[in-house]
């Protein structure tokens, strides 16, 4: 029987599930304090089974969601700072708004696990639902799925880093997330539940290093040059500073061009340039010089038919007559609410966002460059969406990641985001380039070891040797739907047990 919760006490147990969903956020990128998920999510799933009605469970769930959240997008505020004089009073707002909303993910699942018997079917079904809480939250009011907890795995440790990041090439971040809560809960089941946690590591590490193991394409590898240059926000689009940055660019493109062996190609980061490429030939042709005819992919502004302006990565290559020319673009896709365009469902009485904003893109493209292999590119914000950065019918060769976490600063914020990009790599069976115009500039392989990085704050040229991809992973080919099924008919199975009276 389940001893009732006093009232006076239920207050306390709210005030612990916050504390505990903030000691979670301790296990995510670039701390990885992993253990305290054994702490944190055994007392979510006690309290839940320990409250007498529904809804008092789903106001744990929701607090432990609150503190998770908060402490997790702390860094959001940093952004804000940037544009204080206009924007000031969003600081205190911002990250406890959002994360009120995202709390709700988790009260949802603690709600509906209320209702399963205790032990194994609470458990499981519990996790169950975070995994179709976090697919709800991908696409809900423009979606925002930052944070999954499967990305705790993302550690910094060499060759045995991506280790536990391996289950994403089978089901993705979800399948990822859904081990991640079983194991950390199953300690709340006491000695059993211990015990199917130590197996279950066990046999997920040594199915990882099994994978690491595999032999990969025996192809040559190609190399890369990735340019940081380093440039701050404050100040980025000023009339007075964009020659001296749009020449910091050209001068280490030229370098990365001069180094032996010769890059196949130069990436930019996201929005690097200050100018209109697109429509710009005389600049155009000095990044074609500066990049002695090597293919270069630039982060752009543009303006389309219609003059609406796009984020947009730009290839630019040397024609037969030597000028430059564009070969290709692809524009982003999924725009950040609020950053980029406003919402028509967030009519707040203050447009935060000028004019129509941004325009999106058509999705998904894979850019073939003259001289360079076949590339898949997301820019930014599009890094977070499982699934949803290869053009399944054109597979790429390699991936690209183009973004500028300038407004971030030296937060947790560009460490997150650099995991998330991580464990696309591995869904996807896909290198992955990854250029930041502040950092963190990196490169891993289809397998998310890390091939080389330039950290927050430097200005350089990374210059790596991309391996060729693995065969299609079974996530590549099935994506996301079957695991949010199984997710689904996992809840279904264990509402059928009788919970106990």
């Amino acid at each position: 029987m389940r001893r009732p919760v006093r009232q006076h006490r239920k207050g306390r147990l709210y005030l612990l599930a916050g504390s505990c969903g903030a000691l979670a956020a301790l296990a995510l990128p670039p701390l990885h304090v992993v253990p305290v998920l054994w702490i944190s999510l055994p007392f979510l799933i006690v309290t839940i089974g320990r409250m007498e009605r529904t809804r008092q469970a789903g106001w744990a769930g929701f607090w432990w969601g609150f503190g998770y959240h908060l402490f997790g997008l702390y860094w959001i505020t940093e952004a804000i700072l940037i544009e204080a004089a206009r924007f000031w009073w969003l600081v205190p707002l911002a990250v406890p708004a959002l994360a009120v909303f995202l709390a709700i993910f988790i009260a949802i699942p603690a709600m509906l696990a209320h209702r399963l018997a205790p032990g194994w079917a609470r458990v499981l079904g519990f996790a169950a639902l975070i995994v179709l809480g976090d697919a709800a939250r991908a696409v809900a009011l423009s979606g925002f799925p930052w944070n999954p907890l499967g990305s705790v795995w993302a550690v910094e440790l060499g060759a045995l880093g991506p280790l536990f990041l391996q289950p994403a090439a089978y089901g993705g971040i979800f399948l990822l997330t859904f081990l991640t809560v079983v194991a950390a809960s199953a300690p709340a089941l006491g000695r059993w539940g211990w015990a199917a946690t130590i197996c279950l590591l066990l046999f997920w590490g040594t199915d990882g290093a099994l994978r690491l193991l595999q032999s990969g394409p025996e192809a040559p590898e190609q190399r890369v040059a990735i340019i940081q240059g380093n440039v701050a926000q404050d100040g980025k689009w000023a009339p007075e500073n964009r020659a001296a940055y749009f020449d910091r660019y050209l001068t280490l493109t030229n370098r990365a061009a001069m180094t032996e062996p010769r890059p196949v190609l130069i990436v930019w980061p996201e929005t690097a340039s200050p100018y209109l490429l697109d429509t710009n030939p005389d600049a155009l042709n000095i990044i074609t010089q500066a990049a002695d005819g090597i293919p270069v992919l630039a982060g752009a502004i543009r303006f389309d038919a219609e003059r609406r302006p796009r984020n947009s990565m730009l290839a630019i290559v040397r024609t037969a007559g030597g000028s430059g020319a564009v070969a290709g673009v692809y524009d982003k896709s999924h725009l950040v609410p609020f950053g980029e365009y406003q919402p028509s469902w967030a009519k707040v009485g203050v447009q935060l966002v000028p004019g129509d904003g941004f325009a999106p893109g058509p999705g998904p493209t894979t850019l073939h460059v003259p001289g360079a292999p076949p590339v898949g590119i997301n820019i930014c914000y599009e890094s977070i969406f499982p699934g949803a950065v290869v053009d399944r019918a054109d597979r790429p060769t390699w991936m690209v990641n183009a973004t500028n976490d300038a407004w971030f600063g030296t937060s947790t914020g560009p460490y997150q985001h650099l995991a998330a990009a991580r464990i696309r790599a591995i869904e996807e069976g896909l290198p992955l380039i990854r250029a930041a115009n502040t950092g963190i500039s990196a490169a891993f392989d289809a397998r998310g070891h890390e091939l080389g990085r330039l950290g927050l704050g430097e200005t350089g040229i990374l210059a790596v040797d991309v391996p060729m991809p693995d065969a299609p992973t079974l996530f590549a080919r099935i994506g996301n739907l079957p695991v949010l099924g199984a997710m689904a008919a996992l809840f279904l199975l264990c509402l059928l047990r009788r919970r106990e009276d």
